[in-house]
């Protein structure tokens, strides 16, 4: 058996941020995982196995917004909902995600009178 297996404090990002109703599937948190949207401690996670342990950071993009929550406790199922706002805390930090180009007027006024 792993190391990671054996010792009970870790657990899989993909697996938590399911289990945290952070994302709505799995596959949807591996993918963001993948894909480098997922940043734990401040650094982008490339692979959904990274292991989290209790006091980590997790940050991940929800629809424009980017959400960064404490790690509480790490689950053993994807439970009802009041089971899975106990696995984290909420930082002060959820701020609009840099996904969406800064919006402009199609017809801006550039000040010279024509």
């Amino acid at each position: 058996m792993s190391e990671a297996r054996s010792d009970g404090a870790r657990r899989r990002l993909d697996q938590w941020l399911w289990f945290a109703r952070l994302t709505k599937s799995r596959s949807l948190a591996a993918r963001l995982c993948n894909a480098g949207k997922v940043a734990v401690n401040g650094v982008p996670v490339t692979k959904s196995d990274h292991l989290l342990r209790a006091g980590d950071i997790v940050s991940v993009p929800q629809g424009p917004w980017l959400r960064s929550v404490q790690v509480q406790a790490l689950g053993a199922r994807r439970g009802p909902a009041v089971e899975a706002r106990a696995l984290f805390h909420d930082t002060a930090s959820v701020r609009q995600a840099d996904l969406l180009p800064v919006w402009q007027p199609l017809l801006a006024d550039d000040g010279s009178d024509d």
